[in-house]
């Protein structure tokens, strides 16, 4: 692994699972929280993550293992799956991933830094002027934004040609793409170094050649969300019903409330917010209201699947 030495800054849904995966395939990882709470509710998720692991490679190992709904090829090749050898891997991870408060310490050796932030961008720009002056020349700088494009931030990070998105699907040990986005200045050398990490970590890399706020994944996924929320919000059904409709008329194995509370609620309201500001007869959804419901949901402590309730009971 060229890329080896690890760092996640941020330890939410995403920020825990990169983290778990570039230690399962072999980095030295290290997360970076911002205080002691952080590190409280951090752990927590990457406790959980083990048991997923274990979960999905015991199911792996059984005679249906090998459907395309069960199979998660961020753990295995199909051919080369072998489950001593995997859970093994889980163990050498778990016991392996450093959780550090300061961040010189966290990035004195970082041959890359995942920025896994929170979608907001004064914490973001913040973030990226103290990280600026501690990294080594040699450090490569992501973000994963899920919403937000990397030439917004380029200028904070003291190293533009070093920098891109790299953005990641929920659940990566299964849902395995890594979609990687350049900005104007980023060196292409780089970027073809951030797209051999993505399969050194056994993502499927997707390759941006213009900058798109939602990327790939979200530019079709965040509307379909958003006219989830709209039609309950605006009370023309509740999310049950909703996301029956969209399970059972398309295939699908989520619906959109479903999804949103992997996603998280807190996630979830930072990219309503953003829209906040849009005039209501030019905006296409009820932002007022879905970020209204959102912020009470987050106030009653239901963050979505991650602590046990959102728009579901868990």
């Amino acid at each position: 692994m060229k890329l080896k030495n690890v760092v996640v800054a941020g330890g939410g849904v995403l920020g825990s699972q990169i983290a778990f995966q570039s230690a399962y395939c072999g980095a030295d990882v290290t997360i970076w929280l911002r205080s002691k709470d952080s590190i409280t509710r951090t752990q927590p998720k990457l406790d959980k993550l083990k048991e997923s692991y274990i979960a999905a490679i015991e199911a792996m190992d059984k005679p249906e293992g090998k459907m395309p709904g069960t199979w998660c090829m961020g753990i295995a090749d199909v051919d080369k799956f072998d489950k001593k050898e995997c859970l093994a891997k889980v163990e050498k991870a778990y016991s392996s991933i450093k959780l550090e408060l300061d961040m010189a310490k966290a990035v004195a050796d970082a041959d890359i830094v995942v920025e896994s932030m929170a979608e907001n961008v004064k914490d973001k720009v913040a973030f990226y002027k103290a990280l600026a002056p501690l990294l080594p020349e040699k450090t490569i700088l992501v973000t994963n934004s899920s919403t937000l494009l990397p030439s917004q931030f380029a200028k904070y990070t003291g190293r533009p040609d070093k920098y891109c998105s790299l953005h990641f699907a929920n659940s990566i040990w299964k849902n395995n793409t890594a979609e990687v986005m350049s900005q104007k200045l980023t060196d292409p050398k780089v970027f073809d170094e951030v797209m051999n990490f993505a399969s050194e970590i056994r993502m499927i890399g997707l390759p941006l050649h213009k900058e798109k706020n939602g990327y790939l994944l979200n530019s079709m996924l965040v509307p379909l969300l958003f006219s989830a929320m709209d039609l309950y919000v605006n009370g023309i059904s509740d999310p049950k019903s909703i996301d029956t409709a969209w399970k059972r008329g398309t295939g699908a194995p989520n619906g959109p409330f479903e999804i949103l509370d992997v996603v998280g609620i807190t996630t979830a309201y930072n990219i309503v917010s953003m829209y906040l500001k849009v005039p209501s007869f030019l905006a296409p959804y009820n932002f007022k209201g879905q970020a209204k419901l959102l912020k009470e949901m987050i106030d009653a402590g239901k963050l979505g699947r991650a602590t046990g309730e959102g728009f579901y009971k868990y």
